[in-house]
């Protein structure tokens, strides 16, 4: 395992059960990398820079995802992250695809916006 893969592994306690990092887990991977994670965007992206950092995430997530949205009749990590950024759970590829579509209008919507000033 690399040094950098030891160093960012995380423990149970760092993965919210609801889906996405738990607080501990967000500081434990910025103390390892030198990031800076934040919180998932719940709810509206009702500001440019919500619009840019939710269009993204559901974009990169959800356009092209390993594995399924359910394993063992349970939703996976990379479903139930959705449920981190406030969108539902997706239990089908077509749901996935869905999110992934809403990113990039969301991120299509960051650029018109920010061109037009």
């Amino acid at each position: 395992m690399s040094a950098l893969k030891k160093a960012i592994s995380l423990k149970k306690v760092h993965k919210n059960p609801k889906g996405g990092l738990s607080e501990a887990g967000r500081k434990a991977y910025n103390r390892a990398t030198g990031s800076n994670l934040q919180p998932g965007v719940r709810g509206a992206a009702d500001t440019p820079t919500k619009m840019r950092r939710k269009g993204s995430f559901l974009a990169r997530m959800f356009s092209n995802p390993t594995g399924g949205a359910v394993k063992d009749g349970k939703p996976t990590r990379r479903a139930l992250s959705a449920a981190a950024w406030g969108e539902p759970v997706p239990k089908t590829a077509a749901a996935m695809a869905a999110l992934a579509a809403k990113g990039r209008r969301m991120l299509e919507k960051y650029k018109a916006m920010k061109k037009n000033g």
